[in-house]
């Protein structure tokens, strides 16, 4: 059986190395075909300045976070998924408990 195929469809997110685009995120992202994977871990000192307009479909695997859509605010956590449809109509934004940190892997437009 030929595995080089599917060794080719594995992302090694444990060999990617952790980067801080913001304060209080880091994230391992892994860039294919115009889709991007990201392992992203918040913590509670993260502030989104914006509103995102990004589509995101997501997977919370440890901690809580909530996600405020324009005045209306939904908690996840582990074991819960996101589906965020991209535009402005969607427009959101993360917040982190305070103490707290949430673990996540996401799946966007890259």
């Amino acid at each position: 059986m030929d595995t080089s195929k599917k060794s080719e469809n594995r992302v090694p997110l444990k060999d990617i190395p952790w980067e801080s685009p913001a304060p209080g995120v880091r994230n391992k992202s892994f860039n294919r075909n115009g889709q991007r994977l990201r392992l992203v871990e918040f913590s509670d000192t993260f502030v989104e300045d914006e509103w995102c307009t990004k589509g995101h479909i997501g997977y919370v695997l440890e901690g809580e976070l909530s996600i405020d859509y324009n005045g209306r605010s939904v908690k996840y956590a582990p074991g819960d998924g996101i589906f965020i449809e991209e535009g402005a109509e969607s427009k959101h934004k993360a917040i982190v408990p305070r103490g707290k940190k949430a673990l996540l892997i996401l799946v966007e437009k890259a």
